[in-house]
């Protein structure tokens, strides 16, 4: 039996409001994916999001699906 779940990785606002758009770091969503990893997790596909704030700025996302054995 396989467990599943969706998370949703951004960077913070701040960038955004400064710069006008925020891009993901890849050192900091490497972590972030070395996290779930420790704990299991199997990336199975992922999906780049570019994501609307206030109107005005805007901010890059991945919404990743992930799995691990129950």
């Amino acid at each position: 039996m396989k467990q599943y779940k969706a998370v949703i990785y951004q960077e913070g606002m701040l960038g955004s409001l400064l710069l006008g758009a925020s891009k993901v770091d890849p050192v900091r969503f490497t972590d972030f994916l070395n996290k779930h990893a420790a704990q299991g997790w199997r990336v199975i596909t992922m999906e780049k999001d570019i994501r609307r704030m206030l109107l005005l700025w805007r901010r890059e996302a991945y919404v990743v699906l992930m799995e691990k054995d129950a």
